[in-house]
């Protein structure tokens, strides 16, 4: 806690204030923002940040610290004015760009842009299933690491939410599984302010939160008062005694505090005061300051009193894990690598291989062997599936199930919850020190997409396993058969998709990911592929598989995953015609885009004009590698419950298919 030399109520009001005034004014600056809710959170915001949080302004990035992830992310305003307060690299002049160009002060909060910003949040209840990944994070690593008298990992995270935060599906599915796995060091502060942006939340929202949270396992709490400090940290507290259930405290605030006209209304919640209520607001606070942005010295140096306070915190931990060290260096070296994201040397020699006369063999049952063959190596790779370990294949053998009796446990069953999923994986990553994958369908991915492009926007190291990645998943019909989730996870920026055409090209897909900067989505079939006699090239995206893109090639064959087979034994019968063909198999086309010129055109010459795409899903993209005189062999429609084989004869994938259209095709060359 920082030390209040002016043990005064209106010392604190002051500081206070200058948070809510702090927050006006970005917002009039900008003529853009959401005031309300800094305004009414400002004593939250007081109490966590001088009185709770654990952290070090110096250090943003220390291990030790405590997680602080706003959540109600358009109230960033909020967290700005903190990070500057409290001397987070996050200077007054940052807060009077707020939303402009080059600012580190965004309209929402992103990680990475400024040091204290623990996640990117925005997308409602993103934030509060990103804390309790967090949650899991922190336990696992103190129960892999932490041993009697030496708590090297002991830190709480808290979550801010709105009333739309705890709207959002996300946030019920997060809340569960929290509940279930009993996280006792998640702390989540609700702004009951009872406003949304068309009205009062009593149109859409009335249930009884406090009752669902405590039904799902959490440790709940009202604070009535919520502009009264000490009784807000007296809760805290009790809620940090709770060990064995996450806490919930409805903090009831009135958003906009303090404008006279626009306090408890939604005209408070996303649009600037306006001039003259800002004026009026200020003076209804007491605020004797006119010159926008004014911090009183004396305020400024209470909350700056942080940054030896964060110097002192940081310095006990490394003392602790100094004698840690010298008694247990194995570990200590671990913890260390773990959070720099080092690998063990040997780990790629784990990677199996495997060869065409071991039959035939769906991509998804490779992936299982490599992963589960690497994870052995690397004890920090860790993650599950929802409700589908069977079927992706996703399950690390002989570890156990992380659970509320079991934080040491890797394999995480985060139950039919696919969108919590994506977010609690990120909050993993965000943790740091983990390498978190999870597991899903190809056609669940639409659950997962506002994760994923999160995870993509910070540039997370997770990884996505999607499986039966096309019609030929079969009998299980259209509901279950993706047909635009391979185009629509092409379009996120950020994110590498690889779709292997066989057991060796799914290995080394897993190599790429485990290296990889950013999110990668591995998309494997449920049905049995050949093994190629071919060295794969997975990292260059694209390579020639069988014939030559030499100057008398006739046609090119480009095709992905389970299409690669089909469209070599065709490239087989063009051949023998007489027709000089080549096959690309085509893996990644983000990998593809980052080679070279001249590898890029070495693969698709420029003066090769007759080209077919094969890949059983839409053909929405293609156009960019078969040119204009090219053709599509696509999905461009839903499928139907059948076997797979019949599937593929109906809607014109097999072999005989594709030599009939590049027939066709050289013929009107």
């Amino acid at each position: 806690m920082l030390n209040v030399h002016r043990d005064a109520a209106g010392f604190t009001q002051l500081c206070v204030n200058t948070i809510r005034c702090l927050a006006i004014d970005m917002v009039e600056q900008a003529k853009s923002g959401h005031p309300g809710m800094p305004m009414g959170c400002a004593p939250m915001a007081y109490v966590l940040w001088t009185r709770i949080l654990r952290h070090n302004p110096n250090n943003p990035e220390w291990t030790g610290r405590d997680r602080f992830v706003l959540s109600a992310g358009h109230g960033s305003a909020l967290l700005y004015a903190m990070l500057y307060l409290t001397g987070y690299d996050m200077p007054l002049s940052e807060l009077k760009r707020f939303r402009q160009w080059g600012s580190k002060a965004a309209g929402h909060p992103e990680f990475r842009l400024a040091p204290g910003i623990e996640t990117t949040t925005g997308p409602l209840g993103q934030g509060l299933a990103n804390a309790v990944g967090m949650a899991i994070a922190e336990r696992h690593q103190a129960a892999y690491f932490n041993r009697p008298g030496y708590n090297v990992v002991d830190n709480y995270t808290y979550v801010q939410a709105s009333d739309g935060d705890l709207m959002e599906g996300i946030s019920h599915e997060a809340a569960s599984l929290a509940g279930h796995l009993g996280l006792g060091r998640l702390i989540c502060l609700w702004d009951d302010n009872g406003i949304s942006i068309e009205g009062g939340t009593r149109l859409t929202f009335t249930e009884d939160v406090m009752h669902r949270f405590a039904a799902y396992g959490w440790h709940v709490q009202r604070v009535e008062a919520g502009n009264s400090v000490d009784e807000l940290e007296k809760t805290i507290a009790l809620a940090q005694a709770e060990i064995n259930k996450p806490s919930l405290i409805a903090v009831r605030t009135t958003i906009g505090f303090g404008s006279p006209h626009k306090a408890g209304t939604a005209g408070a919640h996303g649009e600037p005061l306006g001039p003259q209520e800002a004026k009026l607001a200020k003076e209804n606070l007491g605020w004797q300051h006119e010159e926008p942005f004014f911090v009183p010295t004396a305020a400024l140096d209470f909350f700056r009193q942080a940054v030896p306070q964060g110097n002192c915190n940081e310095a006990a931990w490394v003392e602790l894990f100094a004698k840690y060290q010298a008694d247990f260096p194995d570990l200590a070296g671990e913890f260390q690598d773990w959070h720099k994201g080092m690998l063990p040397g040997d780990w790629e020699q784990t990677i199996p291989e495997f060869e065409p006369e071991q039959g035939e063999m769906a991509t998804r049952l490779a992936s299982g062997e490599a992963l589960n063959k690497i994870a052995a190596r690397i004890p920090n790779l860790l993650g599950g599936s929802a409700d589908l370990a069977p079927s992706t294949k996703t399950l690390l053998i002989g570890a156990s199930d992380f659970s509320k009796e079991n934080h040491r446990g890797r394999n995480f069953r985060f139950g039919v919850r696919e969108h919590a999923m994506g977010a609690i994986v990120n909050g993993l990553a965000l943790y740091g020190g983990l390498m978190p994958f999870c597991g899903t369908f190809l056609i669940f991915s639409d659950y997962m997409k506002p994760a994923i492009r999160l995870a993509a926007l910070m540039r997370l190291k997770v990884i996505y396993v999607f499986t039966h990645d096309s019609i030929g998943l079969g009998e299980d019909g259209p509901t279950h058969q993706p047909v635009e989730q391979l185009a629509s996870l092409r379009a996120v920026p950020g994110l590498t998709v690889i779709r292997p055409a066989d057991a060796n090209e799914t290995t080394q897909a897993w190599r790429y990911a485990i290296q990889a900067p950013g999110p990668v989505a591995l998309v494997l079939t449920r049905q049995a592929v050949p093994v190629l006699a071919v060295e794969p090239a997975i990292s260059k995206g694209a390579y020639v598989i069988q014939g030559q893109t030499s100057p008398d090639c006739q046609l090119l064959l480009l095709a992905t995953g389970s299409e690669v087979h089909l469209a070599m034994e065709a490239g087989r019968r063009l051949t023998s015609s007489g027709y000089k063909t080549a096959v690309i198999s085509m893996p990644s086309w983000e990998l593809f885009e980052q080679q070279t010129p001249a590898y890029k055109q070495a693969i698709l010459p420029p003066e090769m004009k007759a080209r077919i795409a094969i890949e059983a899903a839409s053909g929405f993209g293609w156009h960019k590698y078969v040119g204009a005189g090219g053709e599509l062999i696509s999905i461009d429609h839903f499928g139907a419950s059948a076997p797979y084989k019949e599937l593929y004869r109906q809607f014109g994938l097999t072999a005989d298919d594709i030599v009939k259209k590049a027939m066709e095709l050289l013929a009107a060359q």
